[in-house]
């Protein structure tokens, strides 16, 4: 599969735990805040998280407003990942509707 999926707040919320949320935000902006089980996701991490994680698992893919995530999303469905999503509006879609973690 070298596609992917859009997804809405409301429908990652129902989800849960059943999906893994990758954000691709910078390291101070995910600090400050992210949602709840969300994984920062940079180069730095990108090939370990490529193969600790099983292309099975259906991953979700936040950024700011939903815009860069879609490259994201293609880039890791590309990879051989059977479920991919970018999440609508991103995170600060999310923000407005759910809870975060500040840190």
């Amino acid at each position: 599969m070298d596609t992917f999926h859009h997804i809405s707040v409301a429908d990652v919320a129902e989800r849960g735990a059943e999906v893994t949320v990758v954000d691709i935000r910078d390291p101070q902006s995910f600090g400050q805040s992210h949602m709840p089980g969300a994984t920062h996701l940079s180069n730095d991490n990108f090939a370990a998280f490529l193969s600790s994680t099983p292309k099975h698992t259906p991953v979700v893919v936040v950024c700011y407003h939903g815009i860069s995530s879609q490259q994201a999303a293609r880039v890791i469905a590309a990879q051989g990942f059977a479920e991919v999503y970018s999440m609508d509006g991103g995170f600060e879609a999310w923000r407005q509707q759910q809870p975060v973690i500040a840190e």
